[in-house]
């Protein structure tokens, strides 16, 4: 098991990523630096192990799991302890007895750029520290409207846009979760069917830990007099995976490739239409879809959130993060 580590090596700073304000409060670090500071926390992931929690066309390996991935499981563990130093420090101040909240991570970013893969790691490996051993996930995607619903609003084209989330379910599912209530159930999605799974749902009870993964989940509830209560104010931490634009529609088109002569070739599947394209015709299919609606969608919603994240990595386009940006204090 993971024990507490020795202090932190040191590292130096690196440009920041192309765009953003060089003044902006981040510590920028290559991965090498950013791999020293795994310390000594072990791997307790195998091959086999990684083989499951990989993304079609993710090309995630141990060695990328060791050098990104084991130190942000270790940072996110001395968070975690120092949450919960918190919570003892309130409820002794209160004469109350010690109540289990869970520890709330959000992660975000575009179509097809790894968030899922990254949530998957991170809770396999964040359920092997013996201070957090209960680590659920739970994907923004159950919160989609039906499709019926979608159809009914004009926004089966908008999907993933803000506006097609039942946002105030979402809020409430995170509020119950964070409350301790002893179980809290989300709807579930199918990617197959492309629709949510009725009388299906997932159980959560009272973790540790509670990864939430979508597209927008940093977006904040409006300004002003208009603001309301969404999902980001109740994490404790949040992580954005990033890439350049180019870069990521060029993952989507061949994750688009790959699904064509997979799931699409299910009859189940909503898109069964796109298994019988050409080469050709699936790449001008995907690219189109990427043009209408992800990349939109990516550009007016999901990136302009980027700089709400507590921790931004920065893949290239060889999918392997190469840098990490950690907000300061």
């Amino acid at each position: 098991m993971p024990h507490s580590p020795e202090s932190p090596q040191p590292f130096r700073g690196v440009a920041p990523i192309s765009g953003e304000d060089p003044a902006t409060p981040w510590i920028t670090l290559e991965r090498r630096e950013w791999a020293a500071l795994r310390s000594a926390t072990p791997l307790t992931l195998s091959e086999a192990d990684l083989e499951q929690l990989r993304g079609i066309n993710e090309r995630v390996s141990l060695d990328e799991v060791a050098e990104v991935y084991l130190p942000l499981s270790r940072l996110l563990n001395l968070y975690v302890a120092a949450t919960q130093e918190l919570h003892r420090a309130t409820d002794t101040f209160l004469g109350s007895l010690a109540a289990k909240v869970p520890f709330v991570i959000g992660i975000a970013g575009s179509v097809a750029v790894g968030k899922s893969t990254t949530s998957r790691i991170l809770q396999a490996l964040l359920s092997r520290w013996p201070d957090h051993p209960e680590v659920a996930l739970v994907t923004t995607d159950g919160f989609l409207w039906p499709n019926a619903e979608l159809e009914r609003r004009g926004l089966m084209e908008r999907k993933g846009f803000p506006e097609s989330y039942d946002v105030a379910s979402l809020v409430r599912f995170v509020a119950r979760v964070k409350s301790g209530d002893a179980e809290v159930a989300a709807p579930v999605y199918s990617h197959l069917t492309y629709d949510i799974v009725e009388d299906e749902t997932v159980i959560v009870r009272q973790p540790d830990v509670l990864i939430v993964e979508g597209l927008n989940v940093l977006q904040t509830g409006g300004t002003g007099t208009e603001r309301r209560v969404f999902v980001s104010d109740f994490f404790d931490f949040s992580i954005y995976v990033d890439a350049d634009e180019a870069d990521i529609e060029r993952w989507y088109v061949e994750r688009f490739h790959t699904l064509r002569g997979t799931a699409f070739r299910d009859p189940r599947s909503y898109f069964t239409r796109y298994a019988s394209l050409s080469d050709g015709e699936a790449d001008a299919t995907a690219r189109d879809i990427w043009s209408r609606i992800n990349g939109v969608n990516l550009r007016a919603n999901v990136l302009p959130t980027r700089s709400r994240a507590d921790l931004v990595l920065h893949k290239a386009a060889d999918h392997a993060v190469h840098t990490v940006r950690l907000r300061k204090l």
